[in-house]
């Protein structure tokens, strides 16, 4: 009841192992049922494999919703209705009614009908008795809801003739599409609120930070400055597309008219003179520029009298001016990504390889800070020589494998013949860190399982995928961050990665930049209201988005790992709970032993 299904699954269980074969099974099936609320289905089936179907009626009961819910999470929302349908025509417990509707309503939201799970989960209200269990089951609704598709809730809409199905549908469509972000949900969401003012969903919208009337907090008019010609256009096309995508999906949600202005950096003689010139055409906000040097002499030359976000950083040892925000894809943030994930995933041990170059050695100290900080360990690292073919010694070193020969060549000495020698790596290690593209990689992952360190996860940043049309075979096994642009993108974004790639092709290779002009977009409204203050975290395209107290806008990204050559998404560590999702498309995290089609070498070395 507390919530805690997780929790109440491994009481259920641990009761269960000491129990008498019948109640062995009810608690089974109770903590079956706690799995799937926790949203952990591998669990769960598990589980309910070892369950027979029971004889009694209440256990038949428990054993068919969660036959149901199983249906649901590898997204057979026929198969679950052909159970629950008939249950729902017969006579049930109040407990069992509840579950079943519930259940009723996700499979109706997986087959794309939001109004018939709104009626199920409305009428399922009449079944509650108290104001918690009310609330409860409007916010799971409202969880469903977020899981259409705002086509679907539009739809759905326009031909319910039940205002109050209507409105559940109209503010859910609304959100769906937006995400519950930008200028766009804001207005939406108080017009949606001030003509419904006693709608169920109010329970769901009190809970939201709404102004109390509609906003006009937003810029008029934006400049963009970006290189759109010379040897960073096609950069500056990429982020320029991004940002007027972004600004067609929100400008039907703006109380007035927003311009948009676009300066190529290069022909108005540079990042301080575009500035001046866009502030000078009446610019409320500017984006960019995108060079690191542009960002140096747009900080150095003026005041900053309009806010502006830049494109990339500033050096770390120069202070912004006030109004100055930063905005980058900076490998920095990922390589802290990977800290973070490692540990989530149980791992708090780590050595890690990196290139001797600028670039590696600012991702390796980002991961380094940030793994400590949580608690981790880093046992040791080495940088390699980018360039090469060959990184036995490096990894020999590292893994402790030169010891290992060492020890071998005294006792061969000593013994005066051959022998039979099987190296052993460094045993203390639960992980290695991997900075490099993918062209280094693929030789380091292919070497590091040559010299026994294949069986070790292996934690990279978005540089290991250069989607280059290659095979990425050498690489399986190896899990990354990157943005959701790439990797898995949101509801209310899911389409516009395709449909970039349709009308601009050769811009395939330059996702993340689409992803970056979307966000920079989304940005203006947030920073344009914060005015210096704290900034609501956005869920964008390059990843969560929050700002820190040096002006700086840092990312949490996605997830994923190099399977059968391919990158495939990883479901989010956080727990999923809420309506039951079709989870039958994602991937599971493997081991690195399952992840290679090759086998790791098992056989020993005669030296």
């Amino acid at each position: 009841m507390a919530g805690q299904h997780d929790e109440a699954a491994r009481a259920y269980i641990g009761l269960a192992a000491e129990a008498s074969p019948q109640e062995r099974d009810r608690l089974t099936l109770l903590a079956v049922e706690q799995w799937l609320e926790a949203g952990d289905a591998n669990r769960a089936r598990s589980a309910f494999r070892g369950v027979p179907q029971p004889t009694s009626t209440d256990l038949r009961n428990i054993w068919n919703t969660n036959s149901a819910a199983l249906a649901l999470y590898s997204g057979d929302a026929d198969a679950a209705l052909d159970i629950l349908e008939p249950m729902s025509r017969q006579p049930l417990t109040e407990r069992h009614r509840l579950r079943v509707d519930e259940l009723r309503a996700d499979a109706w939201i997986q087959k794309g009908d939001p109004a018939r799970a709104v009626e199920l989960m409305m009428h399922r209200e009449v079944w509650l008795r108290d104001r918690r269990s009310v609330e409860q089951n409007r916010e799971r609704l409202w969880q469903g809801l977020l899981l259409s598709h705002p086509q679907q809730l539009r739809s759905s809409a326009e031909v319910t003739l039940d205002p109050e199905v209507r409105g559940w549908l109209q503010i859910g469509s609304l959100a769906a599409s937006t995400g519950q972000q930008g200028i766009g949900w804001i207005n939406g969401a108080v017009r949606w609120r001030d003509a419904n003012p006693d709608h169920p969903a109010m329970t769901i919208i009190d809970q939201l930070a709404l102004p109390d009337e509609l906003t006009l907090d937003y810029p008029r008019q934006v400049a963009l400055l970006v290189p759109l010609s010379g040897r960073w256009a096609s950069a500056g096309h990429a982020i320029q597309n991004g940002f007027l995508g972004a600004y067609f999906s929100a400008v039907a949600g703006l109380d007035e008219p927003q311009t948009v202005r676009v300066y190529d950096v290069e022909n108005e003689g540079g990042a301080s003179a575009a500035y001046m010139t866009a502030v000078t055409d009446g610019a409320e906000f500017v984006i960019g520029p995108l060079l690191p040097n542009s960002v140096t002499e747009l900080a150095n030359d003026i005041l900053v009298p309009v806010s502006v976000l830049t494109l990339n950083y500033l050096p770390e040892d120069t202070l912004a001016p006030p109004g100055l925000y930063q905005f980058a894809l900076a490998p920095e943030d990922e390589a802290r990504s990977a800290a973070a994930r490692a540990i989530a995933d149980g791992h708090d041990r780590a050595v890690a390889l990196a290139p001797g170059n600028d670039w590696g050695k600012r991702v390796l100290q980002a991961f380094a800070s940030e793994f400590e900080a949580l608690g981790g360990t880093l046992l040791d690292y080495r940088h390699y020589t980018t360039g090469i073919q060959d990184f036995s010694n490096t990894i020999e070193d590292l893994m402790s494998l030169s010891g290992s020969v060492r020890r071998y060549q005294r006792l061969r000495a000593n013994i005066g013949g051959p022998l039979q020698f099987d190296p052993r790596r460094r045993q203390d290690t639960e992980f290695i860190f991997l900075a490099a593209d993918a062209p280094s990689g693929r030789l380091l992952k292919s070497q590091l399982k040559f010299h026994y360190s294949g069986d070790l996860p292996v934690y990279s940043t978005s540089s290991i995928n250069a989607m280059d049309g290659r095979s990425n075979t050498d690489l399986n096994g190896i899990m990354f961050a990157d943005t959701p642009w790439i990797i898995a993108p949101q509801s209310w974004i899911e389409d516009l990665p395709p449909l970039f790639n349709e009308y601009w092709p050769g811009e395939r290779r330059l996702g993340r930049l689409h992803a970056m002009g979307y966000d920079a977009y989304q940005l203006i409204a947030a920073l344009f209201a914060a005015r210096g203050g704290e900034m609501q975290d956005l869920d964008g395209a390059t990843g969560k988005l929050y700002l820190g107290i040096d002006g700086r806008i840092h990312r949490k990204l996605a997830w994923a790992q190099f399977q059968g050559g391919e990158a495939v998404a990883l479901p989010d560590i956080e727990p999923a709970g809420g309506p039951i999702q079709d989870i039958s498309d994602e991937a599971e995290l493997i081991l690195p032993e399952a992840a290679d089609e090759e086998t790791w070498p098992g056989s020993t070395r005669e030296l």
